[in-house]
């Protein structure tokens, strides 16, 4: 019998034996038992009911169904739960399938009917503390009691939304930091050439911006120069500090990829810009200041296997100046350990694009701050300190029409794309803007030798052929089977030591040229199956092992768990190569920045093979070729943001490989809205 006919014959009977009688707590934590057997629910999400009801025996039975339902929108990105919607729509709150509605139903007929009475449960309960309560450490925190829309929180994540909106807000607000506003006219002149006939230059605004402030965004979309706008700005806080010599700068992102990429981003655009201002300003004293791009993990001295860091309030971060890239993935607890690890003085500036994926874990904190960012809302203070200090005119649709908030003036959304363009940069305005027909048109309109391509419907045997010949010129993994291959040659040359590390180089760019993308882990159109399936594929053409084993040469790995003693991060893809040493036992190489680092096989637990990937850990890295592969059991894991972040991996083509051809029009339509108080704390609505 499957888990689904289990569910249906117990939960409808069991309600349908007594219509009338009232649920009592045992029987809702039977059916929330038979969800989870049946996977609507994760046995998590029941453990804590059951722990509520063992610490409180007189529960209210609704009492149990919140607690399960917010650790349940917990596991799926939401900092709470938005009681007065789950009370009313409660299908539409969790993203159930159709199917599951009836057994949904059938628990909410007999549980109390408006919002009221379920806060009145909740409050009821000694182990929920209004937020306006004195803190007895309770596990649950009910916030905003008295507005139509309250909030039920995990007591962490009602710490720490309330901690980085409090840090935020005490940095946009507090007074601007003393700086010569001539000087800093003067060499953004110079960092900006005037262009003829231009508007507004958004960069230039940005670096104003941030240069006035403790705290700053500065969001974008692929191409419109984000890192660029960076390293100006470190130039220009270079350029007007009265002791430069002693600025500290740090650069971090969430993954080692993403701080190398980062890194090698910021040291490029300070050398171009050193032709601009020849001998007037050492930028090479700054390049050498800036040091190695680091994991945040890493910067924040992350403690294996603890929610501990090794830097905090009472111990912060040696830093003046410090720069995150890729911030979409920063979760709600890592950015409060940011804000907490700051010293006062520091500046932090946020580079990412507030429409990519939110983070894994819970949180979507640079989509909240960013959620205005569009229609800019800059007060006339701000347009008036643009205009003196940049030259740059704010354009009238993006002042504030009333009360501005605080964090609007310290953000920045730069406009134009200067690298990202054609057919790619169409298709993702349009997924972005959720125009379901133009996409449509767009991939229509396109062959298989154009940079776009969709193939829809058909057996998964089509993405296998793709990754392995790719399309037209868009390449597969073919080029870097290739290159593998040359190990035969180079194992019996006489000048192995120096031919070697070539060919490792060689093998690495062939494989970051293509990547399998994934909407889901599991199934043939996931990243399990396709990674079984291309595995398979070079082993029947010779190319690996028949029997390769766990280890192999010309396996790639991802990174799953940070090893700081390895000198690995998570999101950190390397490739197992036979060793130039004697005997040539396997070693993972991982490319860092421009150095090679090498780990043997033996010290490597914690990876997973990685031809094929999920989006979600392709974000901070590009790809020549990318093709996105969406599954009819994505569920509610397919939208919009998902597809978009999936199109702007790829530089020169994108495939998108669907198992349906109803998948994009459903993705596109679904934007992902994850439930957050950021906001309304950041507006003063929620108080500690």
């Amino acid at each position: 019998m499957s888990r689904k006919r289990h569910l249906d014959i117990h939960t409808l009977e069991m309600f349908a034996a007594e219509p009338a009688a009232p649920v009592t707590a045992h029987s809702v934590l039977e059916v929330l038992r038979l969800w989870a057997d049946a996977g609507m629910l994760r046995r998590l999400d029941v453990a804590l009911a059951v722990w509520l009801h063992e610490q409180d025996p007189q529960v209210q039975p609704c009492v149990l169904v919140a607690a399960a339902m917010l650790a349940q929108m917990e596991g799926r990105g939401h900092s709470c739960l938005p009681l007065a919607d789950l009370v009313a729509t409660p299908n539409a709150v969790l993203g159930w399938d159709a199917e599951d509605l009836p057994h949904l139903l059938a628990l909410w007929e007999r549980l109390p009917g408006t919002c009221a009475q379920w806060l009145q449960a909740l409050q009821a309960c000694p182990l929920v503390r209004a937020a306006t309560e004195a803190d007895r450490a309770q596990p649950l925190v009910l916030a905003a009691v008295d507005s139509a829309h309250p909030l039920l929180y995990l007591r962490r994540y009602w710490d720490h939304e309330r901690m980085v909106a409090a840090h935020i807000l005490q940095r946009s607000t507090a007074a601007g930091v003393q700086l010569p506003e001539q000087a800093a006219r003067e060499w953004l002149d110079r960092f900006f050439p005037v262009a003829s006939g231009a508007g507004c230059n958004w960069q230039k605004v940005a670096c104003a911006v941030a240069l006035r402030g403790r705290f700053s965004i500065i969001t974008g979309g692929p191409g419109t120069g984000k890192t660029y706008t960076a390293a100006r700005l470190l130039a220009l806080l270079f350029a007007t500090a009265a002791q430069p010599e002693q600025l500290r700068v740090a650069l971090s992102a969430p993954t080692g990829k993403a701080a190398a990429r980062l890194k090698e981003s910021i040291e490029t655009a300070l050398k171009d810009l050193q032709q601009v201002v020849g001998d007037a300003l050492d930028l090479e004293a700054l390049v050498q200041r800036v040091g190695a791009a680091r994991t945040l993990h890493s910067l924040l001295g992350a403690r294996p296997d603890t929610r501990h860091w090794g830097f905090h309030a009472g111990r912060p971060l040696d830093v003046d100046v410090l720069i995150v890239d890729e911030a979409s993935m920063v979760h709600l607890e890592m950015m409060s350990a940011l804000l907490d690890a700051l010293p006062p003085h520091a500046r932090l500036v946020l580079l990412g694009d507030k429409d990519q994926l939110a983070s894994v874990e819970a949180g979507a904190v640079l989509g909240d701050l960013c959620r205005d960012a569009q229609m800019g809302r800059y007060d006339a203070a701000t347009v008036d300190y643009v205009a003196r200090v940049a030259g740059e005119h704010i354009p009238a649709p993006f002042h504030a029409d009333a009360m501005a908030p605080a964090l609007a003036q310290q953000t920045v959304m730069l406009r134009e794309s200067r690298r990202f363009s054609g057919p790619i940069a169409e298709l993702a305005l349009a997924v972005n803007a959720g125009d379901v027909a133009r996409s449509q048109a767009l991939l229509a309109e396109c062959g298989v030798y154009d940079p776009v391509f969709m193939q829809a419907g058909g057996a998964v045997q089509r993405v296998h052929q793709l990754a392995w010949q790719g399309r037209g010129t868009a390449v597969g993994y073919q080029p870097f089977a290739q290159a593998l291959q040359r190990w035969v040659a180079i194992e019996k040359a006489s000048d192995i030591a120096v031919q070697h590390e070539g060919w490792v180089r060689e093998v690495i760019t062939a494989f970051e040229r293509f990547r399998l993308l994934c909407a889901v882990r599991e199934g043939e159109w996931g990243v399990a199956g396709l990674n079984a399936a291309v595995q398979q594929l070079l082993a029947r053409l010779g190319v690996i092992p028949k029997e390769p084993g766990e280890w192999y040469r010309g396996r790639p790995v991802m990174v799953t768990r940070n090893d700081a003693a390895l000198g690995v991060f998570n999101g950190d893809i390397g490739i197992a190569l036979p060793s130039a040493a004697p005997g040539h036992p396997l070693r993972v190489y991982f490319l860092q920045g421009n150095q090679l680092h090498a780990v043997s096989v033996a010290r490597l637990v914690h990876v997973e093979t990685a031809f094929a990937m999920t989006v979600h850990k392709s974000q901070g890295s590009e790809f020549e070729h990318t093709a996105l592969v969406l599954s009819a059991k994505a569920g509610s894991v397919l939208g919009r943001e998902l597809v978009y972040t999936g199109i702007t991996r790829a530089r020169s083509a994108f495939t998108l490989m669907a198992e349906d051809v109803r998948l994009l029009a459903q993705a596109i339509a679904a934007p992902t809205r994850r439930v957050s108080g950021l906001l309304r704390f950041l507006e003063g609505e929620l108080k500690a």
